[in-house]
């Protein structure tokens, strides 16, 4: 069984994208370099830089715990990023 990771990259405009995924290194490579896997979003806002990971131990719980994170506020985002 795999880890997920619940990960956030800052964005070259400095905005910040949330997402999940079993290999952080391996997405935020995908990020940067791929036109077909990135994220339509990032893709126009590299280079991406990880600035935050969080693991679990299935999808569900990172899927649950990504959908409470997209909800926050940016100055809660902030907030955690820099605790």
């Amino acid at each position: 069984m795999s880890e997920w990771y619940v990960y956030m990259v800052r964005c070259a405009d400095n905005s910040l994208y949330t997402g999940i995924t079993t290999d952080v290194d391996r997405r935020v490579d995908e990020h940067n370099g791929s036109d077909r896997l990135a994220a339509r979003y990032t893709r126009a806002r590299r280079p991406v830089i990880l600035v935050w990971k969080e693991p679990h131990l299935n999808r569900s719980s990172a899927s649950k715990r990504e959908a409470v994170l997209k909800k926050m506020s940016r100055s809660l985002k902030e907030h955690l990023l820099s605790c």
